[in-house]
């Protein structure tokens, strides 16, 4: 899970990956996905999985989980200082 770190309010942005670093790095130079574009973002949560279709079910439910991403966002906002 992403999180947007330029703007007042606070965005946040799920997705599947093989590479983490490559794929963050396409959000921030605007190639990645469309509502990714103008912002910067940070890492705030992953997750490795060993089989493919278990991670997109993650993904999936982590997307519609509206409290599970607040959940991730405020664990996040406690233990980043």
């Amino acid at each position: 899970m992403l999180k947007n770190i330029d703007r007042i309010k606070s965005k946040t942005y799920v997705g599947f990956t093989n590479n983490i670093s490559k794929r963050l790095a396409k959000h921030n130079n605007n190639k990645g996905a469309k509502s990714t574009k103008g912002y910067k973002w940070i890492v705030i949560f992953k997750k490795r999985f060993i089989y493919k279709n278990k991670a997109l079910s993650y993904e999936h439910t982590l997307k519609k989980d509206r409290k599970l991403r607040a959940s991730i966002l405020n664990d996040f906002k406690k233990y980043k200082y």
